[in-house]
Order: C-alpha cells, then structure tokens, then sequence
C-alpha cells in the first residue's frame, strides 16, 4: 500500500471535511476565534498559536485530540453530527 494512501483516499478526506466543518460550528456558535481559541487552548496546556490553529483547521487532518481539546476548551460538551 502507498504510503499516503491513507490520506488520499476519499473517505478520509470526507471525514476531514466533517471534522473541520464540525469545529467552525462550535467555534461559530459560541462566537469563538482562532485568537480566543488560542488563549482558551494554552490556559488548558496545550498551547497553540493562533497561525497554528489556523492552519490545522483548514487542512482539516487534525488529529482527534485536537478536536476533544478545541471542544474542551469552548466548554463545548454536546456535539451533534
């Protein structure tokens, strides 16, 4: 098996796309920005720059730490997908 692969294939990246999409949401709806996130991020311990976070988001392949973080961090404790 090609070694990206993994990443090329269509599914994963639909799932990408769910998962980016299922963040802007949240960060949406509580009236978060990347710059707060940041903030909210690095209080919890897990610092991030805003451009980090930025850049993450867009690609959409962040890991599911990330997300369970960026979640914790707006006080997000329901998600519907």
């Amino acid at each position: 098996m090609p070694k990206n692969s993994y990443k090329n294939n269509p599914l994963t990246q639909e799932y990408e796309e769910k998962a980016k999409n299922l963040l802007k949401a949240e960060l949406k709806r509580r009236g978060v920005g990347y710059r707060e996130l940041a903030e909210k991020l690095t209080a919890l311990g897990a610092p991030e720059t805003e451009r980090n976070i930025a850049n993450k988001i867009s690609r959409g392949g962040f890991s599911a730490a990330f997300l369970v973080q960026c979640l914790d961090a707006i006080g997000a404790a329901d998600v519907r997908l």
